[in-house]
């Protein structure tokens, strides 16, 4: 197994069965070789990117998700312009240099809409890169909100098995997302992409697929966490998905493609109180704490246990800070594209 995984870091090629047997098996020295390949590619700088959770209004019925649109117990929000804009501001003056505006599909928040919130937000100063993660919109939405000045897109996925894909995303269609992906490469943004490990009937064999997916349309960000089931879904009697399976991806996707920006996501912690570090020690590079508000952040629940829901957004800033630095890890001071 050692000489598999040390195949992966110095070629950063591996079959679909050799994934397979990685995933099947209990070999340390993955995270060892994940961990060195970041260091080599992407350096000991962490990227924080302040997440404003602006609406938790869905039109999609996600089966896995506490936002779809058939949950009638979730408490239902929407910020406007001024708030998005206010707490961007704030963002940027804890030393946020990427602000990540995300929500459900609320059809509210037209192209032209958000692209007039994202020119204010791009007027900050020092002005921040943008994320964007609403999901799926037509070329014509996308190009408006590039020409606005949005430079990413976060687009997951969560399975590339088309028939899992149709049983999880009643009314949606996996080609369409697919074409999304298509359009956003080609208007310039960096596409971010990821998946959920340990939905139900997946398989190791469809978590390869999705790792070797993500390689074949050299995505510039993966995000990879574990399915942790909502009591409001009609997966609430699943099993979920476990911390070490969701490790273990991360740590593969970081050897296949050394010089991504790999999240530690929040869901990590949700399963593991030391969630977020043991996964930088894994492959990771990027955090991406919570800027929104007050009650905001607790209703955003798109999966239940999320962390730090009682925090300010300083707190956050600063709690995550210090977990970062007492690994030996810095903060980074840039934007934090891709450097290829």
């Amino acid at each position: 197994m050692k000489e598999l995984i040390e195949k992966a870091k110095n070629t950063h090629t591996l079959s679909l069965d050799e994934i397979v047997n990685i995933l099947e098996s209990n070999e340390d020295y993955l995270y060892t070789a994940a961990d060195s390949v970041r260091k080599q590619y992407v350096g000991d700088e962490v990227h924080l990117r302040a997440l404003i959770e602006f609406s938790n209004i869905c039109r999609c019925n996600c089966y896995y998700c506490g936002l779809r649109c058939e949950n009638p117990n979730t408490e239902r929000y929407r910020l406007s312009g001024d708030e998005i804009l206010d707490l961007a501001g704030k963002a940027i003056s804890y030393g946020y240099r990427t602000i990540v505006m995300q929500s459900g599909e609320d059809p509210f928040f037209t192209a032209n809409y958000l692209a007039g919130i994202i020119k204010e937000i791009k007027k900050l100063e020092p002005s921040p890169a943008i994320t964007l993660s609403i999901g799926e919109r037509s070329f014509e939405d996308y190009k408006i909100l590039k020409e606005a000045g949005a430079d990413r897109f976060l687009l997951r996925i969560e399975t590339t098995d088309q028939e899992l894909y149709k049983n999880l995303h009643p009314h949606m269609d996996f080609e369409n997302r697919v074409r999304c992906r298509k359009d956003l490469k080609s208007l310039g943004y960096e596409l971010g992409t990821g998946s959920l490990v340990g939905l139900p009937d997946q398989t190791l064999e469809s978590i390869a697929k999705d790792i070797l997916f993500f390689k074949e349309i050299s995505a510039d960000m993966i995000g990879v966490g574990p399915f942790i089931p909502h009591k409001d879904t009609p997966l609430k009697d699943a099993s979920g998905g476990t911390f070490d399976l969701a490790r273990k991806v991360i740590a593969i996707v970081r050897l296949l493609m050394p010089d991504i920006n790999i999240p530690a996501t929040t869901a990590m912690e949700t399963l593991n109180p030391e969630g977020r570090i043991i996964a930088l020690q894994s492959g990771a590079n990027v955090v991406m704490p919570n800027a929104t508000e007050g009650d905001y952040r607790k209703k955003y629940e798109i999966y239940p246990g999320k962390i730090c829901i009682n925090d300010s957004p300083a707190q956050c800033r600063n709690c995550i800070e210090n977990k970062i630095k007492s690994i030996g890890r810095t903060i980074s001071k840039d934007k934090g594209f891709r450097r290829k």
